[in-house]
């Protein structure tokens, strides 16, 4: 009867993360198209140095705090199952490795985010700079030389430009430019400079402001997301910590002392650890999810 419940509980929490991943790709695909994209794939030394660039960095009090939190709670969490100091430290110090990698998923999410956040201003402003030069080179120039990029966006800029003189079209330009950045608003807004160019840019003000507005519109979508992912990857948590302390229920249905019987038994002890594992790989899993796959085209 032990190994059935311990059982319908792994079931039980398997069934619901796998649900939940569902329901999170769903939750995802119904927000606005193109909300965000897949950024460039930097090195991790470049992305934690523009996250330090930016103050948003773990300073080594964070690691610290974030080390004791992730310890004890694995020391804990494991304690509550087994009753075993040795077990519960073993688990204390696999939870502490899981730190780093937590930190790493954080910088790539806040990388990207500020990569979004630098393509809104750049396309926002060319298109704003073209309107006043009818060059889309010249508005780029514009664009560079108002300071109002960073790297690693602003070098792209500046790339464009040089291609496009070296070419002598804008052509080269515009596939660097979306080969580095794939969103959607880059896409829309370069096909359109293209046609202008090509066609001339004779009555384009109408498609430029609908342009503009287009990107209002996809910026808004995207910080809505932000917030309704933020809080959802708070509920997700917080149920998934909930979940550990089942076993609270298992040992008030059998008793304490029949359960510490129980864990003498190889195959209970084995179901246990994989009811803590489990778990633990799904908040991983969601963790994952949260902070790399911030919505795609």
């Amino acid at each position: 009867m032990e190994i059935i419940i311990l059982g319908v509980i792994i079931l039980f929490i398997i069934t619901y993360r796998l649900n939940a991943g569902k329901n999170v790709y769903k939750y995802i695909l119904n927000q606005a198209s193109g909300v965000y994209n897949k950024y460039v794939p930097y090195s991790y030394q470049s992305v934690q140095a523009k996250i330090k660039d930016l103050g948003q960095n773990w300073t080594k009090k964070d690691y610290m705090t974030q080390s004791i939190i992730f310890g004890l709670s694995g020391f804990g969490i494991s304690y509550l199952y087994f009753y075993s100091l040795l077990v519960s430290i073993i688990y204390g110090l696999v939870a502490i490795l899981a730190v780093p990698y937590i930190a790493y998923l954080r910088s790539k999410r806040l990388f990207s985010e500020f990569i979004f956040e630098q393509i809104q201003v750049y396309t926002t402003n060319v298109i704003m700079e073209f309107q006043i030069t009818n060059s889309f080179v010249k508005a780029l120039e514009g664009v560079y030389s108002s300071n109002t990029l960073e790297d690693p966006v602003a070098s792209d800029v500046k790339m464009m430009i040089d291609l496009a003189y070296q070419n002598g079209s804008i052509d080269q330009s515009l596939d660097y430019m979306n080969s580095k950045y794939d969103f959607y608003m880059t896409r829309n807004m370069h096909q359109l400079f293209l046609q202008i160019t090509k066609e001339g840019s004779k009555d384009s003000e109408d498609a430029l402001e609908n342009m503009l507005n287009d990107i209002d519109m996809l910026v808004e979508a995207v910080y809505r997301d932000r917030i309704d992912r933020k809080n959802f990857f708070k509920q997700f948590i917080q149920f998934g910590i909930v979940l550990y302390f089942l076993i609270m229920l298992i040992q008030y249905m059998v008793g304490s002392d029949s359960y510490t019987k129980m864990l003498d038994m190889i195959p209970i002890a084995l179901l246990i650890h994989a009811i803590i594992l489990i778990n633990s790989f799904f908040l991983l899993r969601g963790t994952k999810y949260y902070n790399e796959n911030v919505g795609a085209e």
